[in-house]
């Protein structure tokens, strides 16, 4: 009763102070009017009367319109109102209020003719941002500021406005490790601009807070270092510093000083002190000890994530807390409840008709007895979708079952043991209907549909998505990261409509890039791609943008030179599907290339080498192992013109100077590709076995080729040549991807009297700039590590590359990762030297980026361990080490 009456006391008195409030802001006219002109009333005339507005007005606005305000208080010529205390003159101003753009609003009489009233609203405008600064921080970060502020010209500057955008500043910086961040504001009135105001927000980042230590409690089960792996964002800071050679400090997060650690002095053979460093090289090294609030929170359910995948299923943080130490930095303390460890007892199907129970138990992959995981579970069953498949709802929604359902009940749970049903709903097999795309403003519609796995009367498949998703991905035409696919079910007749969104993206190149060193010195490249060509449009102007676009086809021009004393051009065109109806992709290429032996200020034609050919392939896609498969065959055909060249010898290194060479030669390539996409791969591998051979001539002509002059041996060139390449991606944890590939290549002989051919031999080392070796045959293999090619006339080759990669930015405008890598690579001159483990060995970082118009440009900086002698002085770093150019390609 008593808490009734305090409820209503309140009530009653926020009336009588609202009332106050609206009878205070309805002012009225200071004297009474001329006779005729009606009778005046008073504010404090108790009696109410009726009146007519007649008139309504506004003053004090600067930027609102007038009718627009008048209509938000909802009054209108006509009304009725009894003053002086009409409810609608109240709601009026409170409608005003809401709005949130006034600092002062009232409502005033501004005269009385009989019956008849005019009001005046009289409002006071907040004033409007006109401009806003930040100091105390860098150009970059107030740019970054500006957009992430939300804060615009024109808004209305209120103190929750203020407020909001500190918070904002606030978060930024915290999330980039200052935890400490002051920020203040001034407000300024802006002379120039109409009750406009200026923001100044002054920002103290203080310094960065690094994590001192991370402490976990209440663990048994699984160490301190494993758990503190899960929390990926929230690491313990260890700086590493180089003195000399020989020395290494540790800064120990347990302690307030620096400890120095002796190692051998040979790095290539470090001490076991380095044994005992492991842990901050593997985690802390390339890992940031910056706390962020809001990744600390994810990482603490990564942390029960992992106990639950030991089993620990009712696994919990029981308590954590961070609080700053001294040296102006956080401790970070977790207590962990493990709880029980729980295994997987019997497992159920329910409503299963299509496959047996034991088939699908089978697929699941859990057997009574197992660590309980219910991440595993859930991979397993489904739930999770993946690329991969091969879990259960993959088998069911790959035979058309879209409609299906699985829901795992824990049936019983007896001591450790959790039992399970798994509750099925099956549903009717679902058809394609339709199959619409939609964003594809340059590529012509035909060019994608040839490229889907979903066709309108299959069956439903989600194999048959992912696949055309890849296949849309690598055409390379439209941005990977934001394909999306749309099953539309139609329960009604058991149909379902597929829409693919794509946006489309610049795929023509631009290459540029430029070399030095060799014969050469000095020399650029310029090549224009066109990846998207359309012939049959090349007299429909409409169609070009430059060029005719929009059938898939590609058109590549190139050419190369350093002046008079080299030039090479080349030209390919690729139809993908000859004919349109299967993918069999016809390519024809021609080549010229003209190489002086002389250097100015020689003539360039008193020594030189000339090539001219041309060859034309034909490629198929294999259904048979699978159809990623494709088969290439082809013919080729290149003539070469000696003149005083001394630069290409023959098997016994006698010079071949001068004189024709015919090269034809066929060409056979069986390779699989499975790479999710070309631009940044996360899956997948690229397998590649290319056979080359010409006619086995010495062996027709029954002519004995010893002591023939290289001339007569090189008339028509004869070999056998290999090579093959595989290079396979996996997905480590995110975005960060492994990548292991390996290079073999050999060059045989028919006919050991001419032995092996002088040319489509192998140059290993370098940065594979050296274009000008390629129309000579040569392939060139670069070696990050190695800036001197160490075998340029090698007849076999053998290399291995292992990367960790890791995305930037994943815009396709600019793509951007950065990468380390291992390298070993070696080439042999004769198959008797060949030496599989006999390799060079580097190690290093790198950068990739993709500029559409530009291709790929990278930069890496390796080390090459091979070239360290202590007996030729070659110990330090900087002659050891060496940084590789990309430009426009990627080298083999």
């Amino acid at each position: 009763m008593y808490k009734a009456f305090l409820r209503f006391s309140f009530f009653f008195c926020c009336i009588i102070c609202s009332t106050a409030v609206v009878k205070a802001q309805l002012a009225m006219p200071d004297s009474k009017p001329k006779t005729g002109m009606g009778k005046s009333l008073s504010a404090d005339d108790d009696k109410p009367k009726e009146y007519d507005i007649a008139g309504i007005t506004v003053s004090g606005i600067h930027y609102l319109d007038e009718d627009l305000l008048i209509a938000v208080t909802g009054l209108s010529v006509g009304n009725k109102v009894r003053l002086p205390n009409d409810e609608s003159i109240a709601k009026a101003i409170r409608n005003l209020w809401k709005q949130e753009l006034f600092s002062d609003v009232s409502v005033s009489v501004t005269k009385i003719v009989g019956n008849k009233i005019f009001l005046d609203i009289k409002v006071e405008e907040r004033p409007r941002l006109s401009k806003y600064n930040f100091r105390g921080i860098r150009k970059s970060e107030a740019q970054e500021l500006r957009e992430k502020t939300g804060l615009v010209k024109g808004r209305v500057v209120t103190e929750a406005t203020q407020k909001e955008t500190i918070v904002r500043i606030q978060k930024y910086f915290s999330e980039k490790g200052y935890g400490d961040v002051k920020v203040s504001v001034k407000e300024k009135i802006d002379t120039v601009s109409v009750n406009g105001v200026v923001l100044t927000f002054d920002i103290d980042k203080g310094n960065k807070t690094h994590i001192n230590q991370v402490n976990i409690a209440g663990n048994t089960h699984a160490t301190d270092l494993r758990l503190k792996r899960t929390l990926r964002s929230t690491k313990e800071m260890a700086r590493i510093s180089f003195h000399r050679a020989d020395e290494i400090s540790v800064y120990e997060p347990n302690e307030s000083s620096f400890g120095r650690y002796l190692v051998n002095k040979d790095f290539l053979s470090p001490s076991k002190t380095l044994q005992a460093l492991d842990p901050y090289f593997r985690f802390n090294i390339f890992s940031s000890s910056k706390f962020n609030p809001k990744k600390y929170e994810d990482d603490k359910q990564s942390l029960v994530a992992y106990y639950n995948s030991l089993g620990y299923r009712d696994a919990s943080i029981a308590a954590d807390t961070v609080y700053k130490v001294e040296n102006g930095n956080i401790n970070v303390d977790i207590k962990v409840k493990e709880g029980h460890k729980y295994y997987f007892g019997n497992i159920e199907w329910k409503g299963n008709t299509k496959y047996s129970n034991e088939y699908l138990t089978k697929v699941l992959g859990i057997k009574k007895g197992d660590v309980y995981n219910q991440e595993l579970l859930e991979k397993r069953l489904g739930r999770q979708l993946s690329p991969e498949g091969g879990d259960v709802s993959s088998l069911y929604m790959d035979d058309g079952y879209l409609f299906f359902n699985i829901d795992p009940v824990e049936s019983s749970i007896v001591g450790d043991t959790i039992n399970y049903e798994m509750h099925i709903t099956e549903g009717p097999q679902a058809t394609i209907r339709n199959v619409s795309i939609v964003g594809n403003d340059r590529t012509n519609e035909h060019v994608i549909r040839r490229e889907l796995y979903t066709l309108p009367g299959n069956k439903f498949s989600r194999t048959d998505l992912v696949r055309s998703q890849r296949q849309i991905a690598n055409l390379g035409f439209f941005d990977g990261e934001k394909i999306g696919i749309q099953p539309k079910p139609n329960p009604e007749d058991g149909t379902v409509d597929i829409e693919y969104s794509l946006v489309e993206k610049s795929s023509d190149q631009l290459q540029l890039s430029a070399g030095f060193g060799g014969g050469v010195k000095f020399y650029g490249n310029i090549g224009i791609t066109f990846t998207n060509f359309s012939l049959r449009n090349i007299f429909k102007p409409k169609f070009w943008d430059p060029l005719p676009v929009g059938d898939g086809q590609r058109l590549s021009v190139n050419y190369q030179s350093n002046g008079a004393y080299y030039n090479s051009l080349n030209f390919s065109f690729t139809e993908p599907w000859l004919g349109g109806r299967k993918p069999n992709a016809l390519t024809t290429n021609l080549l010229y290339s003209r190489y002086s032996g002389v250097s100015y200020p020689l003539p360039a034609d008193s020594s030189y080498l000339r090539v001219i050919g041309g060859g034309l392939s034909l490629s198929k896609r294999l259904k048979w192992p699978d159809d990623n498969f494709v088969f290439t065959y082809g013919i080729n055909y290149q003539n070469y013109k000696l003149k005083d060249y001394a630069l290409v010898t023959d098997a016994n290194n006698n010079p071949f100077s001068n004189g024709t060479s015919h090269n034809l030669f066929f060409k056979l390539t069986l390779a699989r590709y499975s790479i999710d996409q070309p631009l940044y791969p996360r899956s997948g591998s690229n397998i590649n076995f290319t056979f080359q051979f010409t006619p086995p001539y010495s062996l027709f002509s029954g002519q004995n080729y010893l002591n023939e002059s290289p001339a007569q041996k090189y008339k028509w060139i004869e070999y056998h040549r290999y090579r093959f390449t595989a290079e396979w991606y996996q997905k480590v944890s995110g975005n960060l991807i492994f990548k292991l590939a390996t290079k073999y290549g050999f060059l045989g002989y028919y006919n050991s009297d001419i032995g092996s051919s002088p040319f489509e031999r192998f140059q290993v080392g370098g940065d594979g700039l050296g274009g000008y070796n390629f129309f000579i045959g040569k392939d060139i293999i670069a070696h990050r590590g190695y800036k001197d090619v160490y075998a340029s006339n090698a007849i076999m080759f053998n290399k291995y590359t292992a990367e960790l990669r890791y995305p930037f930015s994943l815009n396709p405008s600019s793509t951007i990762y950065g990468l380390m890598f291992v390298e070993a690579a070696n080439a042999w001159n004769s198959f008797k030297d060949y030496n599989p483990f006999e390799l060079r060995r580097s190690a290093g970082l790198g950068v990739r980026i993709f500029l559409p118009m530009f291709g790929l440009l990278g930069l890496d900086y390796g080390v090459g361990f091979d070239r360290y002698n202590k007996q030729t002085g070659n110990t330090k770093l900087s002659n050891i080490a060496s940084f590789t150019f990309m430009l426009g390609f990627e080298p083999d």
